[in-house]
């Protein structure tokens, strides 16, 4: 009879890293099964990655908590967010502008690179977890009495209390547990590199709302000391057709369109990273639990790349799923269903509005019907013009408060 551990996470990147060492630091091994290998620090760290990661005060503060943040070889934090309209008047700017790099106290967040992120995570891994596996490859999940088995590639079988599924938007085990999925087609690509302006960025994250959708230019670090401020990583929400013909074009007539669109924001784009682009599809699970498995992070939700929320949304998963286990652990109970159910009633709901508003936000910016124009522009003007209203939008958007009744709160 093999041995019953008590909780094995599948899928070893962010949201699975975090939750593995949240566990750990509430006295908790978790086994980590991961698919990817274990990362090489010089090649990863010799590459800009040109997507990054707008990490909330709230995703920084729970990886201060495992002792990650520190570990990072690079990031960008930012001071300002800009926010307006082509087609319009409205514009909000929140935050400041900061010439010289913001102090913790200054900072809204900041940006990171996945790799320059999972690398950290990884590391610490290594450190604290007894059983890391990676280049591990899951055959089949299965529910047996009260243990779900576990079985690899090479052979092995794992019997464990608590299967974590943290294995991205194609999640095998959401498949394997047999949860079905809402997906929404926004019909629309995402059009992502980095470029290099002629203005310096001032760490302020920038977002214009064009008719073909929104243009997202996040500050980045740079490899180049010289150049450090200069680099941003742009994501372009575009229909289909126009991903694919911007896509397409050579760097020079790419630079020239950005510098038009972004209305010479920082005025030339002197330089583009080649582009990738990436389908928009919001996806949600119908349940995040079953008798002894939950789905966390991409897994459970997928939602629009306008807030960059995905990430923090995910981190916010892993927070409450670990308080909610601690907290019953110390009562001697381990992964119980109502336990689970506690997690998926205190994120479900949140996650779902987001994915429903941020779809709305995307419509609501993109179209052009004018009392819609006209609307959207007061909107923006009346968040602009009264402070306590901008107050309140930047607290929802740091996350802080979604961690204020758990063990974590700050």
């Amino acid at each position: 009879m093999s041995t019953v551990v008590d909780v094995v996470i599948i899928g070893g990147g962010l949201v699975g890293g975090l939750t593995a060492l949240l566990l750990a630091e509430g006295g908790v091994q978790a086994t980590v099964l991961d698919a990817a290998p274990v990362l090489d620090a010089g090649q990863t760290l010799a590459v800009a990655n040109p997507r990054v990661l707008a990490l909330s005060q709230a995703t920084i503060h729970l990886l201060k908590t495992v002792k990650v943040w520190d570990k990072l070889a690079r990031q960008m934090p930012y001071s300002g967010m800009q926010v307006w309209n082509k087609n319009g008047y409205g514009d909000i700017n929140f935050g400041q502008v900061s010439v010289h790099t913001p102090s913790d106290q200054q900072a809204l967040g900041s940006m990171v690179e996945p790799s320059v992120l999972n690398l950290a995570i990884q590391e610490k891994m290594l450190e604290q977890l007894h059983d890391y596996r990676t280049n591990v490859q899951v055959k089949r999940v299965e529910q047996g009495i009260d243990v779900w088995h576990i079985h690899l590639a090479d052979g092995t079988q794992l019997s464990t209390k608590l299967v974590i599924g943290a294995d991205g938007a194609n999640s095998f085990v959401r498949e394997q547990a047999f949860i079905a999925l809402d997906v929404l087609d926004y019909k629309q690509a995402g059009l992502t590199c980095a470029i290099r302006t002629a203005q310096p960025h001032q760490h302020v994250a920038r977002q214009i709302f064009l008719e073909t959708g929104p243009l997202a230019l996040l500050p980045m670090a740079s490899l180049e000391p010289e150049q450090d401020g200069y680099w941003q990583s742009i994501v372009w929400t575009l229909p289909d057709d126009y991903a694919e013909e911007y896509a397409a074009l050579d760097d020079a007539a790419f630079t020239a369109l950005l510098t038009r669109e972004s209305q010479h924001m920082l005025g030339e784009v002197l330089q583009a990273t080649p582009r990738a682009q990436f389908p928009l599809k919001a996806r949600a699970a119908q349940q995040y639990v079953k008798a002894g498995l939950a789905l966390i992070g991409d897994a459970a939700h997928v939602i629009h790349p306008l807030a960059g929320q995905g990430v923090n949304i995910g981190c916010l998963d892993a927070a409450i799923l670990c308080d909610v286990l601690l907290h019953d652990r110390k009562r001697g109970v381990w992964a119980h269903e109502q336990t689970l159910q506690r997690y998926e009633h205190r994120r479900k709901g949140q996650n779902d509005a987001m994915m429903h508003s941020m779809s709305a936000i995307g419509w609501l910016e993109t179209t052009s019907l004018f009392p819609v124009v006209w609307a959207r522009n007061f909107g923006l003007k009346q968040v602009q013009q009264r402070p306590a209203l901008k107050d309140a939008f930047m607290s929802q958007a740091n996350g802080l408060h979604l961690l204020k009744d758990t063990c974590y709160a700050v």
